[in-house]
């Protein structure tokens, strides 16, 4: 990892030296400023390992910048180098923060021992920023962060889906992030300039759903003492988004498909027809296509709302973004004025190992509390609650192959784990596909697929039945 030093010199020929002199080391790049202000402005936008300063400077002084990085706690080493200090601004530079006071003309030798003795020192504060960034860039779209190829995919997707007015539909369970997504495909917008507005439909009861979505007039109703716009209305020019779709009533699923066709509508109460532009992008924690075969949602309603589905994968299938995530959390969730609690190996291997039936919300949930209930500067495993650390753990039959690269070892686990599912489903079911099928929530044409690819015989399951029938008959 190539660590990055800021130098601020007024100088001409003195700042090229030094730099010349640093960058011999082949993992450290140094970045070179003239005045105070530029320096400030460098340290908040990029991370830094050592700062080097003069205390007068053109504008703001060295004093004002080692009292503002203070201020804004901008994790960096201050190294100060200055002719004019005298024993009080030097002292005074120290409680500061300062990390070692040069006089000039800066012996090069010293300077040298001074900077790698702080790099040594800093690594694991270095290596967190490291992540920081690749967090902020890499593996950062909008409001999601993924490192996962699953993930990336959806990223594409939701930038070709962006700047049309489509209508997506979004599925994946509990505490995937299906509101992020939407709010993603909303700020990547450059054609919406109107407000996303969110309204949850399990929420509310059929005769309050109807209002929240499109108004009401005053009278309309006992409690309707003001004429008042719906959710639609408020949306016009941007997004609506109605989260758990599947659960809005049958008469009020018929209003809604006319709205899609149409986009236009009347409040409760009212007779007048208001026009509205909005991008409809609806969620669910299940499969619509589903609760269609199932008589519970309207077919026409589901091919109006299914125009470009996305579907995120549960957090137990994307277990290479863990540490991303946890490391993100932990830094959102840190004290005031502290820095962020640092994840231990065997914690690390706890998240690893555990199926996150809450997905990425129980996961935040889990570093946040680890964040308030850890006395020292790491999260250790007793930070977690009980159910966590025996609950719904994957078992890892031939434990953990760091000869393996991540993501072969993670599908070689995730197999492993579907076959013996099926295996012990399809047992209890006696070779019965179709209630197999049910039990795991996947359809009969899947479960052939997965039953010839796992080599499973169902035919050995229903003999398992018979033998034992003729063996309670014998008895």
């Amino acid at each position: 990892m190539q660590r990055r030093i800021l130098l601020v010199e007024d100088g001409a020929s003195t700042p090229l030296d030094l730099k010349m002199l640093l960058e011999s080391d082949d993992q450290v790049h140094v970045d070179v400023v003239h005045n105070g202000k530029a320096a400030l402005q460098a340290l908040t936008d990029h991370p830094y390992s050592v700062f080097l300063t003069d205390m007068v400077l053109p504008g703001l002084g060295g004093m004002e910048l080692i009292e503002e990085i203070q201020k804004r706690n901008l994790p960096v080493a201050v190294i100060v180098m200055t002719s004019h200090a005298s024993i009080d601004e030097a002292v005074q530079a120290m409680r500061l923060g300062a990390y070692d006071i040069l006089t000039k003309p800066v012996d090069s030798r010293h300077l040298r021992m001074v900077v790698q003795r702080v790099l040594r020192e800093r690594r694991q504060v270095d290596e967190l920023a490291a992540l920081r960034e690749q967090l902020r860039s890499k593996y950062s779209f909008r409001n999601i962060i993924s490192r996962s190829p699953c993930m990336h995919a959806v990223f594409e997707l939701i930038s070709n889906v962006a700047q049309t007015a489509t209508t997506v539909l979004i599925e994946g369970e509990t505490g995937t992030g299906k509101e992020q997504v939407a709010r993603a495909i909303h700020q990547a917008s450059q054609v919406r300039t109107g407000p996303i507005i969110a309204i949850n439909c399990a929420a509310l009861p059929e005769t309050l759903l109807e209002s929240e979505l499109f108004g009401h007039e005053k009278g309309a109703f006992t409690s309707a003492v003001g004429k008042r716009a719906g959710r639609f209305e408020l949306a016009n020019g941007g997004t609506i988004f109605l989260d758990e779709v599947g659960d809005i009533p049958a008469a009020m699923q018929a209003k809604l498909l006319r709205v899609l066709q149409e986009r236009r509508f009347e409040r409760v109460g009212g007779t007048e027809s208001i026009e509205v532009d909005v991008r409809v992008i609806a969620a669910t924690n299940r499969s619509l296509q589903k609760l269609v075969h199932e008589g519970k949602f309207r077919e026409d309603l589901y091919y109006r709302i299914n125009v470009v589905k996305i579907d995120l994968p549960p957090l137990r299938e994307r277990r290479e973004d863990i540490p991303l995530l946890a490391a993100y959390f932990a830094e959102k969730y840190a004290r005031p004025g502290e820095p962020p609690r640092k994840i231990s190996p065997q914690t690390m291997e706890i998240l690893l190992n555990y199926s996150w039936p809450g997905n990425i919300r129980e996961l935040e949930n889990a570093i946040e509390r680890a964040c308030v209930t850890s006395l020292g500067d790491s999260i250790l495993p007793q930070c977690f609650p009980a159910e966590l650390l025996n609950g719904k753990a994957v078992k890892l039959t031939n434990g953990i192959d760091l000869t393996q690269p991540l993501p072969d070892l993670l599908r070689r686990m995730q197999a492993s784990i579907e076959e013996e599912y099926i295996r012990k489903t399809l047992e209890q079911c006696h070779g019965s596909v179709s209630r197999c099928a049910q039990k795991c929530g996947i359809s009969r044409r899947s479960l052939s697929a997965k039953l010839s690819a796992y080599r499973i015989n169902k035919a050995s399951f229903k003999d398992l039945l018979l033998s034992s029938s003729r063996n309670g008959s014998n008895a």
